[in-house]
């Protein structure tokens, strides 16, 4: 894969040399090991279209595991919504957890390749959740070059939500500002 450095993501190998000793410092920490660090990444797409069409549920499975580099879960209702016409354990959407390795080359492609092709992106909101998460949405999936390979009528949008170690959303701020993530001015 392009993004690895020997056998690390390069995204990782950078976290590990650089950005650790530089949040302990930048943080005033007395430990690194209190030094905040990325948990997982879940990608999420509601899929409203898959209820009469299980052909379209598939396609999208398949699209967002070549995004992710993964395998994917379906996720299904867990009521019956009857003005949706959704029944209890119909399948809904589409979701992957990636850690470790994964998450570093889904990040680094994210920051580098992906979000420089949004048209006008003037970067991403800096606001949290208040417990140091923080969630992207993308509006269309075709920023990402693996979309591009599978052909489909219907462009589908997606839910990033990025899980820190910390509880601080400012911790969680340098962290991702550290690893490069375009923030809009404070």
């Amino acid at each position: 894969m392009m993004n690895k450095v020997g056998s690390r993501a390069r995204l990782y190998v950078q976290y590990q040399d650089v950005v650790r000793k530089q949040l302990k410092d930048t943080l005033k920490l007395a430990n690194i090991m209190e030094v905040p660090r990325l948990e997982k990444v879940v990608l999420n797409i509601g899929v409203k279209k898959s209820v009469g069409d299980s052909k379209t549920l598939q396609l999208v499975e398949k699209t967002l595991a070549a995004i992710a580099g993964q395998s994917t879960v379906r996720t299904n209702a867990r009521k019956s919504i009857a003005t949706f016409k959704i029944r209890e354990g119909m399948p809904v959407g589409i979701c992957v957890t990636l850690r470790r390795e994964n998450m570093y080359i889904f990040l680094d492609k994210l920051i580098t390749l992906s979000l420089p092709k949004v048209r006008d992106f003037q970067g991403l909101s800096p606001v949290f959740d208040g417990r140091g998460g923080y969630n992207i949405g993308i509006k269309e999936w075709g920023i990402f070059p693996e979309a591009d390979d599978i052909s489909i009528d219907h462009s589908f949008g997606l839910n990033i939500s990025i899980h820190t170690s910390t509880h601080h959303d400012e911790h969680a701020y340098e962290l991702l500002k550290s690893l490069g993530m375009p923030f809009r001015k404070r």
